[in-house]
């Protein structure tokens, strides 16, 4: 007669955990959240399994969280120090951690080699002589909890997968708008022929290139390049851009605008961020280039086959409150001439031997296709550099513009 009541209990038992796995998966596969599978976890083991003591960790690749604290003091154990090292189930009666000794058994549950969780069992009277209940299933608690901790660990990286795609839509869409601050027109006329490229080391960045007609006979360009990269950069020079054009038209020189932008800067950037920046101004009918040379790389004037490098200027924008000094220069540029303008991404990106592509290899694509047209100019610098760092990736952002005198 005992023997087939415990033949009988044994058999209900069985259906008992099989409807419990049938239940656990019916409520995966219907999405129930997070809270609402560990509470079915929970209910599994007090009631079903009369588990006395549980505590359960789990990780989400930056730091381990609890997630049920029932029957024990929950303060005590630090997983990194206590449990990271027990890679198999393990009994421990005899394990030397006091921490540890309030519980039976650690069951540790793993992804390949990266530990997601463990789950800490103690029953509720030592004492008793019968087996304990977590031995008796010992297994199924096992396989339950793999089950229940996957498919958390599987919301998880779906809402991160949900979360990263929404983060990338929001990043196209800037880089969309970010375009929209480039001119979209630039000239090619019996008197100049301009042309410019940018790409962003990420989808957006911090250069910048710009081109004003501010009246019949003159016009204006810039180049810029905030220190960083990314959305931060890209939001200071949208900044720049709005406050430059602003400022072009109303201030009486070139010194006056640069000692505003740099006001600017530093009332939206707090010295955290600065930028570099050549400004010019262009008359067609005198041919006279006014520029300012901001901390920026110096732009290289190709005439014949002489190059001369665009120096004068100022300090960086953005550093100081009043800057130290301001130059402004003046030349005449003569006919047939090339002004090529670039950002620091250009001349400093590496080759695979960490070797930077530099101001020599620059010149030397300017000389050879000086005959070309701007857009072919840049083209083929762009083709230059691509063949120099073969696979190695590009470091920073990249603007490139060039300006023909005719």
């Amino acid at each position: 007669m005992s023997q087939s009541k415990n033949i009988k209990k044994r058999l209900e038992l069985g259906k008992l955990k099989l409807a419990t796995l049938l239940e656990v998966t019916k409520a995966i596969n219907n999405n129930l959240a997070k809270e609402e599978l560990l509470e079915l976890y929970k209910t599994v083991l007090l009631d079903d399994l009369k588990i006395g003591k549980i505590l359960l960790y789990s990780f989400d690749k930056v730091e381990w969280s609890k997630e049920l604290c029932i029957g024990t003091d929950c303060n005590e154990i630090n997983v990194k120090n206590d449990l990271v090292d027990i890679k198999e189930i393990e009994l421990l009666s005899n394990n030397i951690n006091d921490k540890l000794k309030p519980f039976d058994v650690i069951v540790p549950v793993f992804h390949k080699s990266e530990p997601l969780a463990y789950l800490l069992l103690g029953d509720f009277d030592g004492e008793k002589i019968e087996v304990s209940p977590i031995i008796k299933h010992l297994s199924f608690i096992q396989t339950l909890t793999n089950i229940i901790i996957v498919a958390v660990e599987n919301k998880r990286l779906y809402k991160e997968n949900l979360d990263r795609i929404v983060i990338q839509k929001e990043m196209e869409l800037a880089s969309e708008m970010q375009m929209m601050l480039f001119p979209k027109n630039l000239p090619n006329n019996d008197e100049i022929e301009v042309s410019a490229s940018y790409n962003p080391h990420h989808l957006v960045g911090g250069d910048y290139y710009d081109f004003i007609v501010l009246n019949r006979d003159e016009i204006a360009f810039c180049i810029a390049d905030v220190s960083g990269k990314g959305v931060p950069a890209a939001l200071l020079m949208s900044n720049f851009q709005a406050s430059l054009r602003s400022l072009i038209k109303r201030t009486s020189s070139l010194s006056e605008l640069v000692i505003e932008l740099n006001k600017n800067i530093l009332a939206n950037a707090n010295r955290e961020k600065f930028i570099t920046a050549f400004i010019g101004k262009y008359n067609i009918q005198t041919r006279n280039l006014q520029y300012i040379n901001a901390g920026h790389n110096p732009p290289l004037l190709l005439v014949g086959h002489q190059f001369k490098s665009l120096f004068d200027g100022c300090t960086v924008l953005g550093v100081f409150e009043n800057l130290p000094s301001v130059t402004e220069k003046n030349m005449t540029i003569p006919r047939d001439s090339i002004l090529a303008c670039y950002t620091d991404g250009v001349v400093e990106q590496p080759n695979a031997k960490n070797e930077e592509f530099g101001m020599k290899n620059l010149e030397t694509s300017l000389l050879l296709n000086k005959e070309e047209s701007t857009k072919d100019i840049i083209q083929s610098i762009t083709q230059e550099l691509n063949s120099y760092k073969k696979e190695i990736e590009y470091k920073d952002d990249i603007a490139l513009m060039c300006l023909k005198i005719k």
